[in-house]
């Protein structure tokens, strides 16, 4: 399932991003790609453990835990510090597939990557390419959105950045492990949780509504890795 979620970042949040990566000191971006990763991959990346990246993917963890659509399409289990990336003068990054497990640095900890996320941070008049190409069962969908907005995606999809021809384009992106490892029990679950949600302010009579949200938690129940 690939899922849209507008407006994460406030517009507040999007100008201390901006401010704070345009002092930010890059790195290669091949540095932290495994060796297949490292042969397609053509980007700027912030270090995981700079204070820049620590303190930003701090305010966007925050703003996602207040997220109801990212909480209902992610059940969020884990989350991977968001990481930040940086495309300027045609940086690419080719066909690749994300790791199923992803380190988290200076810790022992271990994420399952049940997810992918993107949260674009560069408006997307500002800059020419650069568009996400995330291949699944309806063919390829090339993602190019608004600043603030994310796009949440199976982390066994296979994805591309195009070349960037024009601007720089700036964006976060990490991983979630969620409580439900399997992509189509989760798109089930988000289904029948937005039609609950509907339901709940358009019937007068509750009754069916409560009915319906226990079948969802007796799913969530039954799926739930926690």
């Amino acid at each position: 399932m690939l899922l849209h979620i507008p407006k994460v970042l406030t517009e507040s949040q999007l100008a201390e991003c901006r401010t704070a990566l345009a002092k930010a000191e890059w790195a290669d971006g091949r540095a932290t790609a495994g060796y297949q990763s490292a042969r397609v991959k053509n980007n700027q990346q912030l270090p995981e453990t700079h204070p820049t990246a620590v303190k930003l993917g701090d305010m966007i963890l925050g703003a996602l835990d207040r997220n109801p659509l990212f909480m209902s399409g992610a059940l969020p289990l884990k989350v991977v510090p968001p990481l930040f990336n940086r495309y300027e003068n045609s940086q690419s990054y080719g066909n690749h597939i994300d790791g199923a497990i992803r380190p988290i640095a200076g810790t022992p900890h271990r994420v399952r990557t049940d997810l992918s996320a993107t949260l674009f941070l560069t408006p997307p008049e500002d800059y020419e390419g650069g568009e996400l190409n995330i291949e699944d069962t309806f063919g390829t969908q090339a993602v190019k959105l608004a600043a603030g907005d994310m796009i949440l995606y199976p982390g066994s999809s296979l994805h591309r950045v195009e070349p960037v021809t024009r601007g720089v384009r700036i964006c976060a992106f990490f991983w979630i492990q969620s409580m439900v490892r399997d992509d189509a029990q989760r798109r089930m679950l988000f289904e029948l949780d937005t039609t609950i949600q509907q339901l709940a302010g358009t019937v007068s009579d509750q009754a069916p509504v409560v009915k319906l949200t226990n079948i969802y938690h007796n799913l969530l129940r039954q799926w739930a890795d926690a």
